[in-house]
């Protein structure tokens, strides 16, 4: 992906990576699993991998680490998700153009509308964690084979 990053936009790369789980993450990962809002695939993701960072794809993708879900739960607390707006999820991501990935009580993951998460508009993009990561891995395909960044 970073081959000819450089001669085709006349700047370095910035980080690409997923980078794998530390004991640290595992443990942060165990502390997420207390909240009654984490959905289990995504404790479980947390567990394996640290974080996900394309920098460079589009204006980039990103899940980001545990500790920063955490952190954005006790700072900001939990985004009104659903058709009601009663049900609570976690950001878990961004799209790197200001918008963010909200994992639901249930699973399903939701992209904000707006960059704002006072009163988000949301949609579902995905029905669970492993439909959201197969379709972050097509939009690093896509990208990888035409420069294309995708729509997620």
């Amino acid at each position: 992906m970073t081959d000819d990053f450089e001669r085709r936009h006349s700047f370095p790369p910035g980080t690409n990576e997923v980078r794998p789980a530390d004991h640290d993450d595992q443990a942060t990962a165990r502390m997420l699993a207390q909240e009654s809002l984490a959905p289990a695939d995504l404790v479980t993701f947390y567990d394996t991998i640290g974080d996900v960072t394309w920098a460079d794809v589009g204006n980039g993708y990103f899940v980001v680490p545990a500790g920063d879900v955490l952190l954005q739960l006790t700072e900001c607390g939990a985004v009104e998700v659903g058709a009601d707006q009663k049900a609570r999820g976690l950001v878990m991501g961004s799209n790197g153009g200001g918008l963010s990935y909200v994992a639901g009580p249930g699973g399903a993951v939701y992209r904000t509308r707006t960059a704002s998460l006072d009163g988000p508009e949301l949609d579902r993009v995905a029905d669970d964690l492993r439909q959201f990561l197969e379709q972050l891995e097509q939009v690093l395909t896509r990208f990888v084979a035409n420069g294309e960044p995708g729509n997620l």
